[in-house]
This record gives structure tokens, sequence and C-alpha cells, in this order.
């Protein structure tokens, strides 16, 4: 099939490559926050991320916000502060879903005539 024909037909990768979702993954620090999040296993506040990384608090609470749209992390207001946590399902049955999509787009292999 040529691009412009795959392009016109539907399939399961087209509602599973969630650009926001990418955008979101494609910025260094924002990986550097999930991967220590996830590690920590619990929810923290963005006082404790900032130690994770180099930069200025309100530069991590917007990344993380980044990834809370995105649907990677939940925030919940605790009093005055907000404490992130991943969303280990989703994200897992997100990148599975994607996974087994790509699956279905690879070129079947011929067998080899004996």
């Amino acid at each position: 099939m040529k691009p412009q024909e795959a392009s016109q037909c539907c399939g399961p990768i087209d509602d599973l490559l969630d650009a926001e979702l990418f955008k979101a993954l494609g910025e260094p620090t924002r990986l550097k926050l999930l991967s220590c999040l996830a590690k920590c296993g619990r929810a923290c506040s963005v006082t404790e991320l900032t130690e994770c990384c180099k930069v200025d608090f309100s530069v991590v609470s917007r990344h993380l916000s980044v990834l809370e749209k995105a649907g990677v992390l939940t925030a919940t207001k605790e009093g005055r502060t907000v404490m992130y946590a991943v969303r280990y399902k989703h994200l897992s049955e997100a990148f599975r879903g994607l996974a087994v999509a790509f699956e279905g787009c690879r070129p079947k292999r011929r067998s080899a005539k004996t």
C-alpha cells in the first residue's frame, strides 16, 4: 500500500497515537519528573519533585500541569498543596494498545518455499 492510500484508511493506530500525550512526553524535564514520580511509587508535591531536577519551582509546576492535562498524572489538592501521582494503569493500557496496533500494521513475512 502506498502512503497516500494508507493515510486514507482508518485503523486502531489512528485513535491511539495521541499527539498531546507524545508532546507532553517529548520534553526531557517532563520525562525526568515522570520517571522520578513513577519510581517514588506515591503522590508527591511540587516541592518534593523540584528536588528531582534543576529547574525552578514554577517551571516544575508548569511541567506537571502539562503532564496532568495529557492524562499522564492525576492532581489532588490537599489544603494548599497539590499532590501529583502517575496514572499507571492508564499509561500501561495506552502503550500496550499502541504496541498491539503497531504490531497489527507490521507487514506479514512471506514464508520461504521449500
